[in-house]
């Protein structure tokens, strides 16, 4: 990913990049064939434009392209005059890619961009399993209502036709409220393999469940007979209904494939935690039940602060008490695998330190393999090491995870990675990754506790972001010099609490007079 660590700023009004203009022609050639979004920055750090890409290489090599210059807009030449310095961000597909560019213009507001900047949401779709009849309708937002939600969406028209495929194929009833109208129930589009107006609501719910199951991915087996479907069609050379077929297949792959979320969701809740357990034991040939499960990931959605989560199962549940984030300390700009290897590194140094103060024989008579000695001991059940660790990443997460444990002498701490595009696991030692079934208890505890990492960073991420918006207010207000401003801080605590102080309060801080506090109150008002 093409981010230092230094050019990622939040604050409207920011200091230089740096003195001299990077050269962006020679930097262009490090960035990869992905999608992704890039960011453009002016010479204070400010975004000013964001754009997503199916090739990031392409597409940000074309704006310093002179031939393009040459016939750009008017908006195109002011926003490249304004370019010191970009960045880009990788993801796994192009809806991906367009999930994220939204989100990243919500955050920064960039002068350069129009859309998204209504503050529109991605569409998703609820159902509402208290509903004697339930209905699959389209929504905005996520409420904590009780209902089922899917996506979000980037493709709304794709979403639509996925919707008509299902009302077809599954009889479910789409959009509207309440039980089947009249005109419904006689409608021969609900006709799986009965008519609604033979069937009762309990067999109707069970059309709802094999939709929703369709909607959550499992849609390989129908995915695969409707290609069939286009390929006769297209050998009895009636192209208009292979056409037809094509693009119901491209919509049914964009709804039906699984996306990473950059917003925050809620975990769900564990259906039968102990069987998951076992079925997990016995996927990876454990030899007892994964009791304590530590799982890792890296938030690098700025460069700003990069940062990363540990979230803790205990018996197949979220153990929250045992939660913890890191703010990433030595690694420059945006490296997983670097950033990965030092979390790990604090995480499992700090608990041998806090094992060997509570029990320094135990240890020190077994230097060679800790574990035994921390599990061999009663009293080490408040810092004791989980029975699995598991990293968000393919090889090179692991890889580097791994040399890490090594380095502090827990060699046979089990641990793998589940990398998110195709939920692959690797496994120390094994060249190829082990795909487990969608309908895996297995998996979909992995996926729980990998998803409740994710999270947890990002919530982590927000909140120091959010925090640095704040505090960057200050910057722009006339006076205000870096000293003041962390004198201010450091008294208040925070800019909301500093708004709430009388112009006598402010005054009262060391190095703030009067005539300053009187300005910073206005400004504060005002801002």
């Amino acid at each position: 990913m093409m981010a230092t660590s230094h050019i990622f700023e939040y604050s409207p009004s920011c200091v230089p990049l740096s003195k001299e203009k990077p050269d962006l022609n020679k930097k262009v050639h490090e960035v990869p064939h992905k999608p992704g979004v890039y960011l453009m920055r002016d010479r204070f750090g400010r975004v000013i434009y964001v754009g997503k890409a199916r090739d990031l290489r392409k597409r940000v090599s074309s704006y310093f392209m002179p031939s393009k210059i040459a016939v750009a807009d008017l908006k195109t030449r002011a926003m490249l005059d304004a370019v010191w310095d970009f960045e880009t961000h990788t993801v796994a597909s192009e809806a991906e890619s367009l999930l994220l560019e939204g989100k990243l213009i919500k955050e920064y507001r960039p002068r350069y961009n129009v859309s998204f900047r209504d503050d529109k949401r991605f569409l998703v779709v609820k159902v509402d399993p208290t509903e004697e009849w339930p209905r699959f309708r389209l929504a905005r937002f996520k409420k904590d209502d009780g209902a089922r939600y899917f996506g979000p969406y980037a493709h709304a028209g794709a979403l639509r036709q996925t919707l008509n495929f299902m009302r077809k194929k599954f009889g479910v009833l789409t959009f509207g409220r309440g039980a089947p109208t009249e005109r419904e129930l006689k409608s021969s589009t609900y006709q799986v393999p009965m008519r609604l107006s033979e069937i009762d609501a309990a067999t109707y719910r069970e059309r709802v469940n094999q939709a929703a199951e369709f909607l959550e991915g499992h849609s390989r087996e129908m995915i695969a007979t409707l290609e069939q479907e286009m390929q006769k069609a297209a050998e009895k050379l009636d192209f208009e209904k292979a056409a037809e077929l094509r693009n119901m297949l491209e919509d049914l792959r964009r709804t039906t494939k699984p996306t990473r979320r950059f917003t925050r969701h809620t975990l769900p809740s564990t259906i039968d935690p102990e069987s998951d357990l076992q079925a997990l034991a016995d996927a990876l040939q454990l030899p007892h039940l994964a009791r304590v499960m530590e799982c890792f990931d890296i938030s690098n959605i700025s460069t700003t602060h990069v940062v990363a989560s540990m979230v803790s199962f205990r018996d197949g549940v979220p153990d929250k008490n045992n939660y913890r984030r890191y703010r990433i300390r030595t690694v420059e700009g945006q490296d997983d695998f670097a950033s990965m290897a030092e979390v790990v590194r604090r995480r499992y140094s700090r608990v041998l330190l806090q094992a060997r103060e509570a029990n320094p024989e135990a240890v020190e008579f077994s230097q060679e393999n800790p574990v035994e000695a921390l599990r061999a001991s009663g009293k080490f059940v408040a810092v004791r090491l989980p029975d699995l660790i598991i990293v968000d990443g393919g090889k090179g997460q692991l890889s580097s995870a791994r040399r890490e444990l090594q380095r502090l002498g827990l060699h046979d701490l089990p641990i793998i990675g589940l990398a998110k595009e195709f939920e692959e696991i690797y496994r120390p030692g094994r060249a190829l990754p082990l795909r487990l079934p969608d309908d895996s208890g297995a998996l979909r505890l992995l996926q729980r506790i990998r998803d409740e990492a994710h999270r947890f960073a990002n919530a982590y991420h927000q909140l120091l972001m959010k925090k640095r918006i704040g505090e960057s207010i200050l910057d722009d207000c006339p006076g205000v010099s870096q000293n003041r401003k962390n004198l201010l801080l450091r008294k208040f605590g925070s800019v909301q609490r500093l708004r709430k102080a009388s112009v006598e309060e402010i005054a009262s801080t060391e190095g703030i007079g009067q005539k300053l506090a009187e300005d910073v109150h206005r400004f504060l008002a005002t801002h």
